[in-house]
């Protein structure tokens, strides 16, 4: 029996590969384990005809713009693979290179846009709703990414999701025409989903005979053949023996994407394995000089925004966007941190640019590999450091803007695991 219970939902996406083009459905290849609110839907984009001089003192009719989408994805108990996918697909760039028995991906900023309708690449996305319905969601891009290391607790990141709205459903609406006493009709041209009658009984959703023009009662079924079409067997809705309209909402035999595919199992991070360093230098390859404030700190956040835009451009239809562009990348950190020193502060004092490392490693995979995420912010500089009183002890929050470097860009996420690739 379909049921609505949230924690049935599964959302996969394509992880691996980037979608071809704007509105191109790509593969799925991965399963997420989302928070259980996180669930992904459209956004209509319709107006009524209030406005309008129609005779009548209340809007009459609605006009259908057609729709944009989106989700939040909330990982409370971050790995490695949740960095690769939504910095991945949110800076754009990733070179992938062995790491042992896994893979090395080298996340950075894409340069200019990606193609004449995206400024980054887009993945596929589709979601089981309980185990009622599955929507497939093309062109789902990343607009803002957010992680937290608080001390003591798991690594969070989460990301905020717009589409351009152009989707497929598993479900579909059929209207037959067939007498109001038969026993039973048949679908114009498609199977029902599910192995057995009771299965393919329960992916009918709704039946309803229009007995009355305008008038449409529920009918019941009772089984659904396996047949293709198939055929229904349902009670009279009447006894007049004359054609009506019937509507069928159903699950017809289901496509390929409607396998979704296996979860990628990692450990969760947790911040007592980050190291961070401040006032280092990148050369390109390595991170070095600076001092390891690790245990000092209480917090430490990092945000993405890019003011990702989908837009309904002309000669694109109206059901769906067809460019997905955004402003300017804004990247930021907030550490708060013990005040055992005057080196923040001084930074600040100077107004002087200085490099960031972010290490967070866990379990080996392969002999010196170890899952992980290292994030380099190659020049960062400080725009205030207000000192405060955590407990009985100092604190300082360094409210910390993400500079672009002449020679390094603006920030380096290095992902390692076992995933053959991101957004490639």
């Amino acid at each position: 029996m379909r049921t609505s219970l949230a924690n049935k939902n599964i959302f996969a996406i394509s992880a691996n590969n980037r979608e071809t083009g704007i509105n191109m459905f790509q593969a799925l290849d991965t399963t997420l384990m989302v928070d259980i609110g996180d669930v992904a839907n459209l956004e209509p984009r319709r107006e009524d005809n209030a406005d309008e001089v129609t005779g009548m003192e209340e809007a009459s009719n609605i006009y259908d713009n057609g729709a944009l989408s989106g989700i939040t994805l909330n990982f409370n108990k971050a790995q490695p693979q949740h960095f690769g996918t939504l910095m991945g697909y949110g800076l754009g760039n990733v070179a992938t290179t062995a790491a042992g028995v896994g893979k090395k991906h080298l996340i950075t900023p894409i340069a200019d846009d990606l193609d004449i309708n995206r400024s980054d690449p887009t993945f596929t996305g589709a979601m089981r709703y309980g185990t009622v319905a599955k929507k497939r969601f093309a062109s789902f891009g990343v607009d803002s990414v957010n992680a937290t290391f608080a001390a003591d607790d798991w690594v969070k990141i989460s990301g905020t999701i717009k589409g351009t709205g152009k989707y497929e459903s598993n479900i579909t609406e059929e209207t037959l025409i067939a007498k109001d006493d038969a026993t039973s009709i048949t679908l114009a041209a498609n199977g029902v989903q599910g192995a057995t009658a009771a299965a393919r009984a329960d992916s009918v959703h709704w039946i309803t005979a229009e007995l009355t023009p305008g008038v449409w009662t529920e009918v019941a079924v009772s089984s659904v053949s396996d047949a293709t079409p198939a055929v229904l067997n349902i009670t009279p809705p009447g006894t007049g023996n004359v054609d009506i309209s019937y509507r069928v909402i159903y699950v017809p035999t289901e496509p390929a994407w409607c396998a979704f595919p296996a979860r990628i199992s990692e450990t969760p991070m947790r911040v007592s394995e980050m190291t961070c360093n401040i006032g280092g230098a990148w050369n390109g390859t390595t991170f070095s000089g600076g001092y390891d404030t690790s245990s000092l700190i209480n917090t430490l956040e990092y945000s993405l925004s890019k003011n990702l835009t989908p837009k309904f451009a002309p000669g694109a239809g109206g059901a769906y966007a067809s460019r997905m562009l955004r402003d300017a990348r804004v990247q930021t950190l907030k550490i708060n941190r013990e005040m055992r020193d005057y080196i923040m502060q001084n930074h600040m004092d100077q107004n002087r640019a200085f490099g960031v490392r972010v290490l967070c490693e866990g379990m080996e995979f392969d002999t010196g590999h170890k899952y992980g995420v290292e994030m380099i912010f190659p020049k960062c500089g400080v725009l205030g450091a207000p000192v405060s009183v955590n407990g009985k002890r100092l604190a300082e929050t360094g409210d910390l803007k993400v500079l672009q470097d002449d020679t390094y860009g603006s920030v380096i996420c290095i992902v390692k695991n076992l995933v053959a690739s991101y957004a490639a």
